[in-house]
């Protein structure tokens, strides 16, 4: 009996294989809905503005529908990337997208409620 040879990604067959838990993806996907519309909300109100340059770049060019598809493109990087890693690496990865979604959302919404950002709140309050 002969031993199978690790294969490389390149080798491999894709297959879709989501990474992490149930619950990993579904705050992944929840976070990404809020920080999109956070997003899309910073080009209708006076007193916030994008920061990203390439969902303000789409924006330019779709309107709107550009803030949307810059999110799906963001989106379509971490499952792509998900997938193609292994396990625990990929649940690893995709625990750290929701670790940022959840700190950009948190910012923006905490910017639209309140017209500052956390972190300028901080130091206003020292």
């Amino acid at each position: 009996m002969g031993r199978s040879r690790p294969t490389s990604v390149l080798e491999r067959t894709l297959e879709f294989d989501p990474p992490g838990s149930r619950r990993l993806r579904l705050a992944f996907a929840t976070l990404w809905v809020v920080d999109l519309i956070a997003a899309a909300s910073f080009f209708v109100v006076p007193y916030a503005s994008e920061l990203n340059p390439v969902t303000v770049f789409f924006y330019d060019l779709f309107g709107l529908a550009g803030v949307a598809l810059a999110a799906i493109c963001y989106a379509a990087v971490v499952v792509v990337v998900g997938n193609v890693l292994s396990a625990p690496i990929d649940g690893r990865f995709v625990a750290g997208a929701v670790v940022l979604y959840a700190a950009f959302a948190f910012n923006n919404v905490v910017l639209l409620l309140f017209r500052q950002a956390p972190l300028e709140m901080a130091v206003v309050a020292l």
